[in-house]
């Protein structure tokens, strides 16, 4: 029944798909035909007959297209035919798993990425032959991701019910695949980006991990690696397994004991040797993930002897509790348990009792919930509100938060690195990363300044295209300090300021030129008259000098009238006038109307209209010059401002990451005490104090104070400097 159902499911999607695309495609063509004939008629209407004529064969191929609809049979068919035999592929319940691993092709991979939001998960990191590739389809979804991204990643033995967890968590009953059988369905790692259900503007980036110990694959290192990767990318990691926590149990976790092999905080380059050996493993608790255990199928009480009833979490910490004594056995015993207690800065345990009855755990995804065990169902929810909770966003060391697209370039770092035979690290990692957002950052910045300045409609007054500049710069460092991390130096921040008063540069110049062109048009307009006056001899009768500068005045009267004249309006009248002047002068020496002394004062008073007029432009100039390098010097206080914000910000964040990492280890240390490891509990005396000394030496802000700024305001003077000379060479033209 099932079966049938979904079958006619997947009938009527097929069919809405294809009814859909041929609506939309004719459309297309109705509004394609209508602005041709549109055209048509605007031609005729004008006489261009000729022109029109040759539009009636396009007009006909896109009436003929309409008819046979050509595009829908050759495109859009073969696209939804490709979608049927997916969701044939999907909807076959018994044959074949929602994805297979090893055997689809990118192309059906990317189809599937390009969704939004994601229906079903896509693999992120394929495993083939025992070597880890990175899926572009995945890179390319997470890089359209600019929300903070909570990434949660369950690990564990294969056939232990990993996927089951993580679909419930994706609020689906199917997605990531279940099996039946004893083989392993997941290869790689694959992921799932959903909606967080209860964080706004946070993407849940869930991430299914090949079954480890699978005797097909016959290699544990590569099982490291998976494990390594899912430590790496998570901020909440998911250990699951089946039956109880005992030895035997934690022998099987010796992944965790392998994790001071297989990843570095401290790049060796940047690292002393000493350094590098005095930091060992007991940093990671900064930086690694939440520790969950989840354990399935248990069927034991949670009763210890001498305590009674206890809860998971008790549970979990019995089972994590060392032994006392110094020999092989007691360290082998050891070992994974103080890994787990050293590692992750907290440990959660849920105990999850049998789901149904044995016939029907082999098709758990698809029974209904009236057929799964209440406690269970229980269990699981507590499970999911506890991960949406309690999961943090993922962060990199400094604690700068990791958005969808910072995600895509740490698994691309890490899987490269691993696939060189390096060791991934974390110090290594947040620098690249740091190079690439910063280099994004700065054309985002750019990119906002840009948009908003080709708004602006030339010619302006220096006092709006200022003011736009300092607005938008302002807007530009924002948007620059929200993409950016570490950017300690202020380097990038540099590049940004330069780019952008640059193109301020080159913008004043183009106002220049459009300012310069408008005033000598309009100029040129108003004198059209007068200059027929001139070829016409008006001027050379008597009194014709004094008819001559009641006009010219007239000139002048309404060119100060005209508005948006832009900032060359006073220079270009000078010029006028300074023309002008050889003119009236011929004039005046042939008016006889005028006595000599007449014309001497008339020509005095020439000399100091034109004196008066050079004056004004030079004033202009110099409070257009002035304007600028005041604009300059806000919009420099104003980033150094955001820039201060932003590395106390960093810094708290950095605190914060410090807080945790010394709360934790202070936390153990008191555990062990309480139960008499005093050697072992004084041990981590050296690595508290450590980190103390560490949340001590970020906290002292010196590096802003003492490094950035200098810097900043050497480069600042020297670019105003630049930007001045090159103002006044525009400006002089």
């Amino acid at each position: 029944m099932m079966e049938v159902e979904k079958k006619s499911q997947q009938e009527r999607l097929l069919q809405m798909e294809r009814t859909f695309e041929e609506e939309k495609h004719k459309q297309k063509l109705n509004k394609a035909v209508n602005s041709k004939l549109a055209e048509q008629k605007d031609l005729l209407e004008k006489s261009f007959k000729e022109k029109a004529e040759v539009m009636d064969q396009e007009i006909e191929q896109l009436k003929k297209e309409k008819e046979e609809n050509s595009f829908f049979k050759k495109v859009v068919m073969p696209l939804v035919e490709h979608s049927h035999s997916v969701l044939q592929q999907h909807f076959s319940v018994h044959s074949s798993p929602p994805y297979r691993s090893g055997e689809s092709t990118m192309a059906e991979q990317e189809n599937i990425m390009c969704r939004e939001p994601m229906s079903e998960p896509i693999c992120m990191v394929e495993n083939i032959n025992g070597s880890l590739h990175v899926n572009p389809g995945a890179i390319e979804y997470l890089s359209r991701i600019n929300q903070p991204v909570v990434v949660v990643s369950v690990v564990g033995l294969y056939r232990t019910g990993k996927s089951y967890l993580m679909n419930r968590l994706a609020g689906k009953h199917t997605g990531f695949a279940l099996g039946s059988t004893i083989e392993s369905k997941t290869k790689g790692i694959w992921m799932w980006c959903v909606p967080h259900p209860t964080k706004a503007d946070h993407t849940l980036v869930l991430l299914d991990t090949e079954g480890l110990g699978d005797v097909d694959k016959g290699d544990s290192k590569n099982d490291a690696w998976i494990f390594c990767l899912a430590v790496l990318l998570s901020s909440t990691l998911v250990y699951n397994s089946r039956g109880t926590i005992d030895n035997t149990a934690l022998e099987k976790l010796h992944y965790v004991t392998e994790l001071a092999e297989h990843i570095r905080i401290k790049s060796p380059t940047l690292a002393g040797a000493e350094d590098e050996d005095e930091q060992g493993d007991s940093q990671f608790v900064q930086f690694f993930p939440n520790f969950i255990w989840t354990v399935r199928d248990f069927v034991l009480k949670l009763v210890i002897e001498k305590k009674g009833q206890v809860t998971a979490d008790e549970y979990l910490d019995f089972a994590l509790q060392l032994k006392k004594g110094m020999g092989k056995k007691e360290s082998n015993y050891n070992l994974p348990r103080q890994c787990i207690r050293s590692y992750f800065p907290t440990r959660k345990c849920f105990v999850f009792p049998l789901p149904a009855s044995q016939d029907n755990m082999a098709h758990l995804e698809s029974l209904d919930e009236r057929d799964i065990r209440p406690d269970f169902l229980k269990v699981t929810q507590r499970f999911c509100d506890y991960i949406f909770e309690k999961s943090n966003v993922k962060t990199l060391k400094g604690g700068h938060k990791v958005t969808g697209r910072r995600f895509g370039h740490l698994v691309r770092l890490y899987v490269d690195t691993i696939s060189s035979g390096n060791v991934p690290c974390l110090e290594n990692a947040v620098l690249v990363m740091a190079q690439i957002e910063n280099q994004a950052a700065v054309q985002e910045g750019l990119k906002v300044y840009q948009s908003g300045m080709e708004k602006v409609k030339f010619p302006v007054s220096i006092n709006e295209i200022a003011a736009e500049h300092q607005k938008l710069s302002n807007m530009a460092t924002t948007e620059f300090m929200r993409c950016s991390f570490k950017d300690e130096q202020g380097e990038y921040l540099r590049k940004l300021t330069e780019a952008v008063d640059k193109h301020y540069n080159v913008l004043l110049g183009e106002n220049i030129e459009v300012s310069e062109k408008k005033c000598q048009d309009l100029l040129s307009d108003l004198h059209e008259e007068m200059n027929k006056n001139l070829q016409q001899g008006v001027y050379t009768k008597p009194g014709g000098y004094e008819l001559y500068c009641r006009h010219r005045d007239s000139i002048i009267t309404q060119y100060h009238k005209q508005p948006n004249k832009g900032v060359k309006a006073e220079d270009v009248l000078e010029e006028f006038l300074r023309a002008r002047n050889v003119e009236a002068h011929s004039i005046l020496q042939t008016d006889k109307k005028l006595t000599e002394n007449e014309k001497k004062i008339k020509e005095e008073r020439e000399k100091a209209a034109l004196i008066e007029q050079q004056k004004k432009a030079a004033e202009e100039k110099q409070m257009e010059l002035e304007k600028v390098m005041q604009v300059e010097r806000e919009s420099h206080q104003e980033r150094l401002q955001q820039m201060k914000e932003k590395f106390e910000e960093e810094k708290r964040l950095q605190q914060e990451e410090l807080n945790k990492a010394v709360e934790s280890k202070v936390a153990e240390q008191k555990d062990l005490m309480e139960k008499g490891f005093k050697e072992k509990a004084k041990l981590l005396d050296q690595e508290i104090e450590q980190l103390k000394k560490q949340k001590e030496s970020s906290g002292s802000g010196s590096i802003f104070k003492d490094y950035v700024m200098p810097v900043v305001h050497a480069a600042t003077d020297t670019l105003s400097t630049f930007l001045q000379y090159k103002f006044l060479r525009k400006a002089m033209i």
